[in-house]
């Protein structure tokens, strides 16, 4: 990275006002309570984008710890050539593609692992917390569960950018320096993916007019 960018993108100083970046760099002037606030107000966000990105599976709480460990290994050597929330999701999605890669191989080591229905782990298993019971709304439930399963099919990347695209709110310059690509191929990858989920969701779209709403215009 260099600081003469013209538009002071990378300088030290072109992200002070980010809320990260100030408590990232106190934290580095020796205030040991910033840390603690980083994980205050930062460990919501984290948890979210892995239940995005993994599901509701057992351990994600051990993961947030992982992600703040590697944030406290690079006290040192951390440089504000971002906002915070960038550097934070890169260090996620790179945890998060570790942990469906040790999940593959366990599930193919494991003969007696839980099949693809099961509770933990499973494809179906992308719905939030406080996602509306089934069973008030049977058919809407079905097309929530498909969307979802359909999302957790897509390769890595596909998967990470559009759901920081349309859940996190996340710029395609954003989302191209999280996953270490240009925005055009963001731009590619997220089409590609919405081409891919509707083809795998035309039947709920054609017998729900809601898809898109219920999934915030996910299509």
């Amino acid at each position: 990275m260099t600081n003469n960018d013209s538009s002071g993108r990378h300088s030290s100083g072109s992200y002070s006002s980010d809320r990260g970046v100030q408590l990232m760099l106190a934290w580095q002037a020796g205030d040991e309570t910033a840390f603690e606030q980083l994980v205050e107000e930062y460990s919501g966000l984290v948890y979210s984008l892995l239940t995005r990105f993994l599901g509701r599976r057992a351990g994600r709480e051990d993961l947030v710890q992982e992600v703040f460990l590697r944030v406290l290994r690079s006290r040192e050597r951390y440089q504000p050539t971002a906002r915070f929330s960038t550097w934070l999701y890169r260090i996620v999605f790179n945890i998060a593609v570790n942990e469906t890669q040790r999940s593959a191989n366990r599930t193919h080591v494991s003969l007696d692992g839980p099949s693809l229905g099961a509770e933990e782990g499973s494809l179906l298993e992308l719905q939030d917390s406080d996602a509306e019971d089934p069973s008030e709304s049977l058919e809407r439930g079905d097309v929530v569960l498909a969307v979802r399963a359909a999302i957790a099919a897509l390769p890595e990347k596909q998967r990470a950018a559009i759901i920081l695209a349309k859940y996190h709110d996340t710029p395609y310059a954003e989302i191209a320096e999280i996953l270490g690509s240009s925005e055009k191929a963001i731009k590619s990858l997220i089409h590609r993916a919405r081409e891919t989920l509707r083809e795998s969701l035309a039947p709920f779209m054609i017998e729900s007019d809601g898809l898109n709403e219920t999934e915030g215009g996910l299509l």
